[in-house]
This record gives structure tokens, sequence and C-alpha cells, in this order.
């Protein structure tokens, strides 16, 4: 075996103790038997799964909070947050986290309250670091793929981040959640394109293939309200945005401006329309 082959073993063997928490025994044993990373990281969940039995403990999970909480309260809060992401060995900007909070019920980006954690993470089946971080790779799973979750943690996400006692969310936040959650949910499936049945005049138009989003129109998005100046998103503009994102055309050709889609959206089209004339 060459020397760039045992380096790639190796890389794959680490990576699978990192996300896992296995031994080196055990991740060489499954990568060497399923002939690669993904299907060897499947193979053990679903033997994990079948060998584990017992309900996640409320004690256990209370003394992991323990762990992580404010010194004085019973809350956790950022530093705690960043030494948990850092036992799980996730980068706490990671998309996976927003699932969590939906999950946990965070009160507000990087709070957890203890009934929020226990109640949580035994709704997900984890009462451990290992068994979190194959909780991790479930939910992240489920989120790029399932249209259902994906919305509700997208929903999720505009009620937790918002700022008490605000109606709206600020740019400088909705931007970036767009930027983690919209791509995860394109590539993984749970924004799939589903065409609109009537044409920008409100006629019924033929069926067939039909081109959706496009991977650019994020940053003319973005572009776009950057132009506006405008300093925050309403919650109506943010889960219609979800809407428009699934079922808009890739010329924005059968945009029905007639249907009550807010205005910010229909400014947009408008502003994208142009640069598809313009080649930009």
């Amino acid at each position: 075996m060459s020397k760039r082959v045992d380096k790639q073993l190796e890389e794959k063997i680490n990576q699978f103790c990192m996300v896992t928490g296995a031994s080196q025994r055990d991740a060489r044993k499954y990568i060497e038997k399923y002939k690669g990373t993904e299907p060897a990281l499947n193979a053990f969940y679903n033997d994990m799964s079948t060998r584990s039995t017992a309900a996640p403990s409320s004690s256990k999970l209370g003394q992991l909070f323990d762990q992580y909480k404010d010194a004085d309260g019973d809350e956790i809060s950022a530093d705690g947050t960043l030494k948990f992401c850092e036992d799980l060995a996730v980068d706490p900007e990671d998309v996976v986290l927003l699932a969590v909070a939906y999950e946990l019920k965070s009160p507000r980006m990087g709070e957890w309250t203890r009934k929020g954690w226990v109640d949580g993470w035994k709704a997900v089946g984890a009462d451990s670091i290992p068994t979190m971080k194959t909780a991790l790779l479930r939910l992240r799973d489920k989120l790029g793929s399932d249209p259902g979750y994906f919305q509700k943690v997208y929903n999720y996400t505009f009620e937790f981040s918002r700022p008490p006692g605000q109606r709206s969310l600020g740019m400088d936040m909705a931007k970036p959640f767009w930027g983690l959650l919209l791509p995860h949910g394109l590539q993984g499936g749970a924004l799939s394109h589903t065409p609109s049945t009537r044409d920008g005049d409100g006629d019924d138009r033929m069926g067939g293939v039909e081109e959706g989003w496009q991977d650019a129109y994020m940053e003319w998005w973005f572009d776009f309200l950057d132009e506006k100046k405008l300093k925050g998103v309403s919650k109506d503009v943010w889960q219609m945005f979800l809407e428009f994102v699934r079922t808009i055309d890739a010329k924005f050709e059968k945009y029905d401006a007639e249907a009550a889609w807010p205005s910010t959206i229909d400014d947009f089209v408008e502003y994208a329309r142009n640069r598809l004339a313009s080649g930009q």
C-alpha cells in the first residue's frame, strides 16, 4: 500500500473518530469493511441504534447541563455554548445548531434553559456527547432533506434570533442566517423547486421541466437589500421569502405580481429581471 493510500486511510479514520467518538480500532474496522467514510458512518449509526435500547436519561442530561451552565444562574449562555460546541467538535456557526435550537426551544441565540435542554435532547434521543454527535448528523441530514422540518427550523430561527420586543429581525442577523440555511436546503433537497401552476399573467401553464432558484441569486438578493438600505426584515417577508425561493422560476417569468407577496419581494423580482436583461 502506498504512502498516499495510507495517509488517506488515516485521514478517514481520524474523521470517523472525531464524528462518532469511536476508537481508532473500530473506526478502521468500519472504514475497511464499508470502503468509504459515508457508508461506514451509516453502518456505525445503524449498529448503534440497534444496540441502544435504553431511553435517554434525565439525570445524565441534567449533569451534562450543569457542566455548561453559568456559575451564577441556571441557564447555559454564550461561554457554555462555546465549550459545548468545542466538546461536540462543531463550529458555533454550523447550520445544524439552528436545528438544535429548534429542538431544545432555545429562547435566544447561544442560550439554553434546563427544561428545554432535558426535554429536547430526550426527544432527539441523546444524553451524552457521543450520542449527541450522532444526533447532529441525523438533524443535519433531516434539515437539508425534509421540506417540512426545514420550514419549522427556518421559521423558528426568526423567532429566537429576533431581539426581545422587536417585531423585525435586523439585516445584520437575517443575511447570515439566510446564508446558512438556504444553501443547505437547496443542496439537500428540502428546497427543491416546486413550479407554479400558473404563469405571471394568471394563465394555466403547460407542464414540463422548469429550472428554479439559482445559487447566484442569493448574492443578488443581498445586493438588492443593500441598495434598498433596509435595516430589518419583517416576519412576513422572512416567511414568504422561503416560499418564493421554492417556487420562482430561474428567469422570474412566472412570478404572479397579483398574488399576496410582500412589496419587498415584488421589488426584488423587478430588480432581478433587470439584471437578467442586462446580463449582469
